[in-house]
């Protein structure tokens, strides 16, 4: 089953705030990443962290061609929050 993302927004200290078409929301810290992937360095950038999108269909989040993450990597992993709006 995938856990579609709705919305993607870029915090402080890398931590991705995400909202799942479910209503649920979570946060996911890609700081862990840059050690395991050297790709997601380039994140600490000119901006790119700040340009994440949700990917068409919500599949995933991505900010470049070669830079993205997964749903469902973001759904396992992230930490739940209260509801964004609430």
């Amino acid at each position: 089953m995938f856990h579609r993302v709705k919305n993607v927004h870029a915090l402080p200290d890398m931590i991705l705030q995400v909202e799942f078409l479910d209503g649920v929301a979570k946060l996911y810290d890609v700081k862990p990443l840059m050690d395991k992937w050297p790709v997601f360095k380039k994140l600490k950038y000119g901006g790119l962290f700040d340009a994440v999108r949700v990917e068409v269909g919500g599949y995933g989040v991505v900010w470049s061609k070669d830079i993205d993450l997964a749903c469902n990597e973001l759904w396992e992993n992230g930490k739940y929050q209260q509801c964004m709006g609430q």
